[in-house]
């Protein structure tokens, strides 16, 4: 998430009231998660484990619980709570913004688009031409759907990441300030849900097909021409490449990558990545005809049984 201006580093630990190491004009340009940082932004840090992978990443602001060595060319936000502080910026520069109209004032919307009614349009959507929105679509903030696209009835774009801290008395939610893109050409199923990332997007690449009952993580990344079927459920930070195929009652981890052409079969849980051109099958998942040798083989125990008795 780019902020509107560049800020100082000054400027950036004042809102969050906490110290700072570094020069205080240093720039600040944004704030992201660890897997999408470039120079300029933010990046927060609050276990021990971390420490050396954020310190060490693109991000050039760290935010962080621990007073430690800066490195070169980086500033710290010093916070003992770095969590906390990460959702006052998200709260300050991406604010919640109410609507008082089933499609907001602020959207623009393309030539020739149809939208039903009872869909929910917010603030600062962007809708492509040649477009059509089915009833009880409800489409979040900042959310941007290219020309030619097709969503059913009762689909929801830009719900909150599921990304929760454990405290003592519950769960504390990491805000959305991310968006929802969807490009050229994608034809989206009912029911589906498609949350926005916590900084950056969650893409949906031109001319790819969602069935009914589909839910899209945060940050996740589809590709081009790709086909899922109903009722699979993509994790958050997922990279789904080009011309991909998954089935029904596909489930997938986060932070994982599905190579391009791959076809991932029904009910398969994709636990790791996978390279493309290749058929998968299973839980934990495997290539098919590996998958089915194996599945063969156990039906072979009863006889093998009675054969060793």
């Amino acid at each position: 998430m780019k902020f509107p201006k560049v800020y100082s580093l000054q400027e950036i630990a004042a809102i969050i009231d906490c110290e700072y190491v570094g020069d205080s004009n240093f720039a600040v340009c944004g704030m992201n998660e660890i897997h999408v940082v470039e120079a300029g932004d933010i990046v927060f840090v609050d276990h021990p484990k971390y420490y050396d992978k954020a310190l060490n990443s693109a991000a050039t602001i760290i935010l962080i619980n621990k007073k430690v060595d800066c490195p070169e060319g980086k500033a710290l936000l010093l916070s003992d709570d770095p969590f906390r502080d990460f959702n006052k910026l998200t709260r300050h520069f991406k604010p919640f913004q109410s609507s008082s109209a089933s499609i907001s004032a602020s959207a623009v919307i393309g030539q020739n688009t149809v939208i039903q009614p009872n869909a929910f349009v917010g603030n600062h959507v962007v809708i492509g031409k040649n477009c059509l929105i089915h009833s009880n679509v409800s489409i979040y903030d900042h959310t941007v759907i290219g020309d030619n696209v097709i969503i059913h009835a009762g689909t929801i774009l830009g719900a909150d990441a599921f990304y929760y801290k454990k405290r003592e008395d519950g769960f504390d939610q990491l805000l959305s300030g991310g968006r929802v893109v969807i490009k050229d050409n994608v034809g989206i199923g009912a029911l589906c849900t498609i949350d926005k990332g916590v900084t950056g997007d969650t893409t949906i690449g031109e001319g790819t097909k969602i069935d009914n009952q589909v839910h899209v993580g945060h940050d996740t990344v589809i590709g081009k021409k790709c086909l899922i079927a109903s009722q699979t459920g993509i994790a958050g930070c997922v990279i789904i490449e080009d011309e991909v195929t998954i089935w029904g009652q596909v489930g997938t981890t986060s932070g994982i990558t599905i190579g391009k052409k791959a076809v991932i079969l029904g009910q398969t849980g994709v636990t790791k990545s996978v390279e493309g051109g290749k058929t998968y099958f299973g839980t934990p998942i495997e290539e098919s005809r590996e998958k089915l040798k194996q599945l063969a083989n156990i039906k072979k125990i009863p006889e093998i049984l009675i054969k060793l008795k």
